[in-house]
């Protein structure tokens, strides 16, 4: 697995599906600020009130597709799945089909935000409840005070950046404010 972190204001994002899992994966992009394209010719009455006026009431066709970078699905059947991957793939559209692993090519992790800091753990869609473990141990570890932190970094870069800063200063004074703030890294204990 590569991880990466799109960027959905340069990322065009489709969501298809019909029911629950589908709610939860808009109440993700929701959590993360973002809008979907979402698809569904037979929204569950949850879907639908979730969605509001951003539904499509319909499957996305070949026109849709080519227009989006990233594609997540859900609820479809089997046979609706593997028809909507085939299209996906062939308009060049990252694909993920949850929990049908031959029609992902990538997995979603699970995440903790802090502000700008995005954690994520994703175990290629082999074990989601390790990766649930593993987002609640990230959580427990990185308190709500890193929001505040992220943002003071932020700001401190830009000014040292603008003041003609190398990346080593910048990543020196980060590392000084983040000691000062939660200590030191852990580097030879157990998470």
């Amino acid at each position: 697995m590569i991880p990466i972190h799109l960027d959905p204001a340069k990322t065009r994002i489709g969501l298809v599906g019909r029911g629950p899992l589908t709610v939860r994966r808009l109440g993700w992009f929701q959590g993360l600020g973002v809008t979907p394209l979402l698809f569904s010719d037979c929204p569950g009455p949850d879907l639908a009130a979730a969605a509001g006026s951003e539904l499509i009431s319909r499957l996305p066709n070949s026109d849709d597709l080519l227009s989006l970078h990233v594609l997540w699905v859900a609820d479809l059947e089997p046979a609706e799945a593997e028809a909507l991957g085939a299209v996906a793939r062939a308009a060049k559209v990252l694909l993920n089909t949850e929990d049908v692993l031959p029609l992902c090519d990538f997995h979603t992790p699970a995440i903790v935000r802090r502000g700008r800091l995005v954690l994520s753990a994703g175990t290629g869609g082999g074990s989601p409840a390790a990766a649930s473990f593993a987002r609640e141990r990230l959580a427990a570890a990185f308190p709500e005070a890193w929001d505040e932190m992220m943002e003071a970094l932020a700001a401190e870069r830009l000014k040292m950046k603008e003041a003609g800063a190398t990346m080593a200063e910048m990543r020196e004074a980060a590392f000084a404010k983040l000691i000062a703030a939660f200590g030191p890294p852990n580097l030879g204990g157990s998470f």
